[in-house]
Formats: structure tokens, C-alpha cells, sequence
């Protein structure tokens, strides 16, 4: 059985480990703990803990508990005082109350949701993201960045976190060095992904690993972030503000979006990322070789991954490498 680490934050990665659990029981997700905003934000700000969200999604995504049970981990109150937060968030923050750290209680839910794999914060620190924007402003906190790069009409020149020196866990570290295939993304670039590349002995550990790894390019740019990259700018990105030094394939969509949802998307500020033969180009001369393939799914207007479809194509070339 393929043993993967699939790293990220939001809802892509969580869309993509819906796919990886049909064909792997040896899951790895590692997930951002940067998040700042909505639910989880104010359980970081009142309890001090760190932001469960990305987390929750998760383990959702790798539960094979009842459908009953995964609704109400899902559930988001419509009133009161808890109007827009989420039960799963709660509970979450319940279980670190009775554990002896955030790490022990993801443990524990996770086994009530009887989940494929294992989930893990990158770290157990309280991380904050900053940015540097090319008109010189810092900006801190994870969803203040794209709001502030939009507001000012500039672009990020720089992005860190602090503490600098914020370790992941040592079990981590292990499943990179026993990995068969790393998977980075999809999910939002700069706040989901680069982040987790951030801390040093994560990045030591892929560029150390003998395991391929896939960067899974988003289907459409997002305002504030990626406004007017192309597939390889995103790569560009991912080499330029961290320290990562090997990546192997790029998977990226060459599906079709329907024009009633590419407008309105477009209305956003947002359009498909495809390949240019001019990136094809690029990719070549960084060794980096490409993937692509109708990996999109369009529900009630909007874009999502085809989890489905972009697992089972890594599975392929990841058995082609091996066989080789």
C-alpha cells in the first residue's frame, strides 16, 4: 500500500483526501495551522488554542463513521450567540479541554470518526503569517493578506511566520522520511500551502526524501493571492518563498469550465489556470514534468477538484516510478 503525506490547509486539500482514500489507507494530511478568521479564529482568540477548521475538514473527509455523525461534526449554528460557528470546531476545542495537547485530541476525534490515515497540525505553535507587499506595508495574519493586497492593488513581495523557529512533530518528520509519494495542495497558495513549507525541518525533510512530489495546481487564480498566474507562476512562487528544492510533477487541469460559471467567476476577478506552451517551457527547464487531465468538477456554479480523477492519475505514474 502506497504510504502518502498530502499537505495543505482549506478545502482543496480536504476535496483531494476524499480521492487519496480510494487508493490508500496510509494517509499522512498535514494541515496549516495559520488559519485566523471566521470560527476558528475566535476559538484561537478566547481558548488560546490553535485554529481548528482545516483540521475538522480533515478528518471529515477520511471518517468512515455514519453519515449522521459526519452532519452534525458539520454543523454550523443559524442563531444565537454560536450563530456561525461550527459544532466539529467545538467539540474539537472540548476534546483539547480533557487532553494534553491539540495533538492528542485530533488523535482522539479521529479515532471517533474511525478515520483512514492520520491528520496532524504542522505545528503545535501559535503560528502567524506575515506578508510583505510589494509597496513595502507588512501585513499580519492570514486573512488579512489577500484583503489587504486587493484594498491596495499590489502583490505579496515576501511572506514569513513567526515564531521563525516553529518546529513540526517528530512523527511528521518520520512520515515524510517514509513516504512513497508527497502531494502539495491544492488550496489557497500563499495562506494554505506555502505556509506549511515555512517551517524548516519540513522543507529539510521533502528535499531530504527519496519520494516523488506533486504540486496540484489550483483550477482558477484567486484575488489577492494569484491574481494573473499562470501554472508555472504558482510553481515560480512555491520555489521562490520557501526553501524547497525538488519538485517532481505538476498536475494541473486542462478540463472545461462552462462559460456561465468561468463569468462568473471572472466577475470576482478570477479565471482558469491552464498551461501556456510558454510554461510548458519553464517547467521543462526546472526538470519539473507535467500532468494533465480533466480534473475539474462544476457544483451549483462553482469549481471544485475531481478528487476521483486526479488520485487515480497519481496513482498511475506512482507505480510507474516504482516499477521502473
Amino acid at each position: 500500500m502506497v504510504n502518502i503525506v498530502a499537505m495543505g490547509g482549506g478545502t482543496g486539500l480536504s476535496i483531494l483526501l476524499r480521492g487519496l482514500k480510494e487508493i490508500s489507507n496510509q494517509i499522512t494530511a498535514v494541515v496549516t495551522v495559520a488559519d485566523d478568521g471566521g470560527g476558528s479564529g475566535v476559538l484561537r482568540e478566547d481558548l488560546g488554542m490553535l485554529p481548528p477548521g482545516d483540521v475538522r475538514n480533515c478528518i471529515l473527509a477520511l471518517a468512515n463513521k455514519e453519515p449522521i455523525l459526519q452532519d452534525l461534526f458539520h454543523y454550523r449554528f443559524q442563531e444565537g450567540r454560536l450563530k456561525g460557528q461550527n459544532f466539529g470546531n467545538l467539540m474539537i476545542a472540548a476534546m483539547v479541554g480533557i487532553s494534553d495537547s491539540f495533538e492528542a485530541a485530533i488523535k482522539k476525534i479521529s479515532d471517533i470518526f474511525a478515520i483512514t490515515g492520520e491528520v496532524f497540525p504542522v505545528s503545535e505553535e501559535d503560528m502567524i503569517l506575515y506578508a510583505r507587499l510589494s509597496d513595502g506595508t507588512i501585513v499580519a495574519g492570514e486573512s488579512n493578506i489577500p484583503l489587504e493586497v486587493v484594498k491596495r492593488g499590489t502583490a505579496i513581495d515576501s511572506i514569513w511566520v513567526e515564531p521563525k523557529d516553529a518546529k513540526t512533530y517528530e512523527v511528521v518528520l518520520d512520515r515524510i522520511k517514509q513516504a512513497d509519494m508527497i502531494v502539495l495542495g491544492p488550496g489557497s497558495l500563499f495562506t494554505s500551502i506555502i505556509p506549511n513549507l515555512l517551517l524548516h525541518d519540513v522543507v529539510e525533510a521533502i528535499n531530504a526524501s527519496s519520494a516523488p512530489v506533486f504540486y496540484v495546481t489550483n483550477i482558477m487564480t484567486q484575488p489577492g493571492e494569484t491574481g494573473g498566474f499562470t501554472a508555472a507562476d504558482h510553481l515560480d512562487a512555491l520555489l521562490k518563498h520557501t526553501a524547497l528544492k525538488k519538485i517532481d510533477y505538476l498536475v494541473a487541469n486542462n478540463g472545461s469550465i462552462s462559460l456561465e460559471t468561468a463569468s462568473r467567476y471572472f466577475r470576482e476577478s478570477a479565471e482558469p489556470v491552464f498551461l501556456s506552451e510558454e510554461d510548458r517551457k519553464r517547467l521543462n527547464a526546472l526538470g519539473v514534468a507535467v500532468i494533465e487531465g480533466d480534473f475539474v468538477e462544476e457544483k451549483v456554479g462553482y469549481v471544485r477538484h475531481n478528487a476521483h480523477a486526479i488520485s487515480h492519475e497519481l496513482i498511475k505514474y506512482i507505480e510507474k516510478v516504482y516499477k521502473d
